[in-house]
């Protein structure tokens, strides 16, 4: 049974850093587009980033880029992501997502990722 799982969030002060880990089993990676999205309070999955399986390409939203880093380790079946100077509006569930092949496009489409982890919480205190 194809499973994704999240660890890695937890409470830090604004400024801080955090590396969350999506661990896949009975789900090779290898040759699927992984990605990260955030749950808002209202309910919306939002894409956070993503990475093409070969990470030939890598994407992120607007507000990450530049703090956030993701990168994946096929041999281990595992998806990063390293978040740095993070803030309180990154307070959030955040979630893994694995899609077929390449990458949708747009990449931060929630309907193609069939496949989600149970999401961990990141909270960013002032």
């Amino acid at each position: 049974q194809a499973q994704l799982v999240e660890s890695g969030g937890g409470s830090v002060q604004a400024g801080g850093s955090l590396r969350l880990t999506c661990q896949s089993s009975g789900l090779m990676i290898s040759d699927r587009c992984m990605a990260w999205f955030r749950q808002t309070p209202a309910k919306k999955r939002v894409g956070v980033a993503a990475i093409e399986r070969d990470s030939s390409m890598l994407y992120y939203a607007d507000s990450v880029k530049g703090r956030f880093t993701i990168s994946r380790d096929n041999a281990k079946n595992e998806v990063y992501l390293e978040m740095n100077s993070l803030q309180p509006e990154d307070t959030d569930i955040y979630y893994c997502a694995s899609d077929l092949a390449s990458c949708p496009r747009p990449w931060d489409l929630v309907q193609p990722y069939a496949y989600w982890g149970q999401g961990t919480q990141v909270t960013v205190s002032s």
